[in-house]
């Protein structure tokens, strides 16, 4: 049976809804016709008619963050030190500080597209939700969250949209090794915008990026953006998903990609 690739990645793209606008990338291009004098500076002398067809080269010029696209967030985004509940707190590693075998590992997926956008998912949900996929977690294997956002992508409510991973749920995943989670939505927590309507009512600023602080207590790193989550099944299946070394940085783009292979899915279906 042939290796099988699924790309699990968002595009770069203008014109897109993939983060609110203040946040969105922009992406200037420059064609084969409008880039003469760029090359021609190497070589004086140079007339456009010297080049094959009189066409320089293309290229693109990109004004983006770390976390545009998909991409891996670092420990270092949720909080300034990790692994306080490991009995000592430490300087939160960047994302050029992420171990590589974090970041290629036979990938779980668990299916909350049945949620309501801005639903907090608990430990007994995850926990749920695993046995019905008839899977027990290993350490370091790779966990993505298929939720309702992955097909609002591009959408005005893509933002919005999905399930959030709550503190304790995400605590259960890092308690039995995971080091590497993901989602197809905006972000790994709920939308903002339902979270802001939960702190008017109470006051409780600790629902305020749950998920994400629980790196705070067990280091970890997340995925979010990725795409085409529907494609894949429960298990059986690795994810490739090195960050791009940005030095001390706390996220970088990848291009996530499932690989489904004889050999890699031996002993990995649950």
């Amino acid at each position: 049976m042939p290796r099988r690739f699924i790309d699990l990645s968002i595009y770069l793209e203008n014109e897109v809804l993939s983060d609110p606008p203040p946040l969105a990338p922009r992406i200037e291009y420059f064609a084969h016709g409008d880039t003469f004098e760029s090359i021609a500076q190497f070589f004086p002398g140079l007339k456009p008619a010297d080049l094959p067809d009189a066409e320089a080269w293309a290229f693109e010029r990109v004004h983006l963050s770390t976390h545009n696209g998909t991409h891996l967030d670092a420990p270092y985004h949720f909080h300034s030190t990790m692994n306080k509940a490991l009995g000592r707190a430490e300087r939160a590693i960047t994302i050029d500080e992420v171990p590589l075998e974090w970041c290629f590992q036979p990938g779980v997926k668990l299916d909350f597209r049945h949620l309501p956008d801005g639903y907090v998912v608990s430990a007994a949900e995850v926990e749920a939700e695993l046995a019905r996929i008839g899977h027990t977690l290993s350490p370091l294997e790779i966990v993505v969250v298929n939720t309702r956002a992955g097909l609002r992508y591009g959408r005005a409510d893509f933002v919005s949209a999905g399930c959030g991973m709550g503190y304790e749920a995400t605590v259960y995943l890092l308690e039995r090794g995971v080091k590497l989670t993901g989602t197809d939505a905006w972000s790994w927590d709920a939308p903002f915008v339902h979270t802001a309507e939960r702190y008017a009512e109470t006051g409780n600023a600790s629902l305020i990026w749950e998920g994400h602080k629980a790196g705070r207590d067990i280091g970890y790193c997340h995925l979010e953006k990725l795409h085409n989550l529907e494609a894949l099944p429960a298990n059986g299946f690795y994810i490739s998903c090195f960050p791009h070394k940005i030095r001390g940085a706390s996220a970088g783009w990848t291009r996530a990609v499932a690989i489904f292979d004889d050999l890699l899915d031996a002993g990995t279906a649950g």
